[in-house]
């Protein structure tokens, strides 16, 4: 697979070094390898998080905090991190990111308590922030239009690979040795990608980057985003009223309100208002909202329900979504090249309808679900649907804007995943504790316990699975506690998962309404 030179001369800096026939091969390793680091820490966190939350103490607030400090800055910061690399060159960046991160993973791993693993993981976001927009900016830069669906394809197809691989190595690690050793895969990682970029990949930038900054636009965008993200992340243990989430709300609509006034104002704008004028490019990202904030929130509480209800070892947690992950590494370069040949149209429609049947099946089993039977028809129903929409979503958003501005498409449609996925987790996962907590109340009253053990077992909702439940109680008490629990949380699972998949139908159906066939 070859660079054409001609693009790369057009969106590189003139005194860089000419394009060479396999630089396209060398980005393609170097932008798969760097953005698997920072989409494996995600699925790798996610399985470790029981672990975590049993050897840290952590409460669900604190659990949730983990994954959200990451998710909180890397949305923050996401469209700084794709127009600073249009700037200052998308390889620098990029390599300054891969850097970031993996120094951020060593001090995850190193953690002593809950609160510094959120601060290292709040500055892996501030890593990836920079790096996950660069890499397809590399892409997009490196391949002329004809040639980059197959490109994204194979970045999509092979990104899924090395995410399947990292659950199940980080899930053993787990079992064999600790949960901090699934941040520590990441050195070894890191190190590949900064000697593959600074060998062979060549620098490019915007064609019009005049080295300056928006920082009113970056400003706006991180106070915007920042604020509504932290207040639905404290919404659910502050309450809407606490003074801080009131500030925190005010904050981010202004902030996003005033962001469009600054842009359109601004000579070099962060934000070039003029890509929202493709109708395209406006109707992937709603396409990405829609079905990114399913996945997010699916994916923080489905290893919670194999490992926590199922019984399932990390390990085994980390492969049950395997075959889902094959399917999308198998189909990847031929669904790349779906929308030069039928358009984007028919696949953003039919992959996110994929998408809603694979969440309807997860919802039905119940505890002690067979794998087989219950859980594998939803994951290759949802591996199919990811498959065929994944690769074309991206090509048609990067196809959709000039190649001047690929870092800062990228980090928009990043930001709009990443947002949607961070706003589904705190969404649902405070309707999931809510259901949780109704269940329990519910049924746990019922259970022949004392008093004194009801309150215990309430006081602990917002643990949800995790609730201890009192040693001195017989055997029998016991299981019928660990039953009630059970069945709350799959009650709350359930709500969780149906809303997934009508978010999916939602996706598609703004394909079919405003995506151009």
């Amino acid at each position: 697979m070859k660079a054409p030179c001609e693009e790369a001369a057009i969106l590189s800096h003139p005194a860089e070094a000419p394009c060479k026939a396999n630089t396209g091969r060398w980005v393609l390793a170097a932008t798969i390898l760097g953005s698997s680091m920072a989409f494996i820490d995600t699925t790798v966190v996610n399985v470790a998080l029981p672990s975590i939350q049993t050897e840290l103490k952590a409460s669900a607030v604190g659990v949730l905090w983990v994954v959200e400090s990451y998710g909180l800055f890397l949305s923050a910061l996401i469209l700084v991190g794709g127009s600073l690399g249009d700037l200052y060159g998308r390889r620098r960046i990029f390599d300054i990111g891969v850097s970031i991160f993996a120094v951020a993973s060593v001090a995850s791993g190193f953690a002593l308590d809950v609160r510094q693993l959120i601060i290292a993981r709040a500055i892996q976001g501030i890593g990836a922030a920079m790096l996950v927009p660069s890499s397809l900016a590399l892409i997009s830069a490196s391949f002329a239009e004809n040639e980059r669906g197959r490109a994204i394809g194979t970045w999509s197809g092979l990104t899924s690979i090395t995410m399947a691989i990292g659950p199940v190595l980080g899930g053993w690690l787990i079992e064999h040795a600790s949960w901090r050793w699934a941040f520590f895969i990441n050195v070894p990682i890191a190190a590949a990608v900064l000697v593959i970029t600074l060998w062979r990949v060549p620098e490019s930038r915007g064609a019009s980057a005049t080295h300056k900054l928006d920082y009113g636009g970056a400003a706006l965008a991180t106070l915007g985003l920042g604020g509504l993200v932290y207040a639905f992340i404290m919404s659910a243990a502050k309450g809407w009223r606490d003074p801080l989430i009131e500030a925190a709300v005010i904050i981010g609509v202004l902030g996003i309100a005033a962001l469009p006034s600054v842009e359109r104002k601004s000579k070099e704008p962060m934000i070039p208002l003029g890509l929202f004028r493709s109708r395209t490019f406006v109707a992937a990202n709603l396409v990405t909202f829609a079905l990114y904030a399913a996945l997010g929130v699916f994916f923080f509480v489905f290893p919670l329900d194999l490992i926590q209800i199922q019984g399932y070892s990390a390990t085994a947690a980390g492969a049950a979504t395997l075959p889902m992950i094959l399917l999308v590494f198998i189909m990847s370069r031929w669904s790349g090249g779906l929308v030069s040949r039928v358009g984007p149209r028919l696949p953003l429609v039919v992959g996110p309808l994929l998408c809603a049947a694979g969440f309807a099946l997860c919802s039905r089993p119940s505890v002690d679900a067979n794998y087989w039977t219950a859980f594998l028809p939803a994951v290759l129903t949802l591996g199919l649907g990811l498959a065929v929409t994944v690769a074309p979503l991206t090509t048609t958003v990067m196809n959709s804007v000039p190649s001047d501005h690929a870092g800062a498409a990228s980090g928009i449609n990043n930001a709009v995943a990443r947002v949607s996925g961070l706003l589904a987790v705190a969404i649902l996962g405070a309707v999931m504790v809510a259901a949780f907590g109704h269940k329990l109340h519910q049924q746990i009253r019922k259970a022949a316990v004392s008093p004194d053990v009801v309150a215990s077992i309430e006081a602990n909702h917002t643990r949800l699975a995790a609730i201890p439940i009192p040693e001195n109680l017989d055997p029998d008490s016991k299981a019928s506690v660990k039953r009630v629990i059970q069945d709350s949380f799959i009650f709350g699972f359930r709500i969780v998962t149906l809303t997934c998949a009508g978010l999916a139908v939602l996706s598609a159906g703004i394909a079919w309404m405003f995506v151009r066939s």
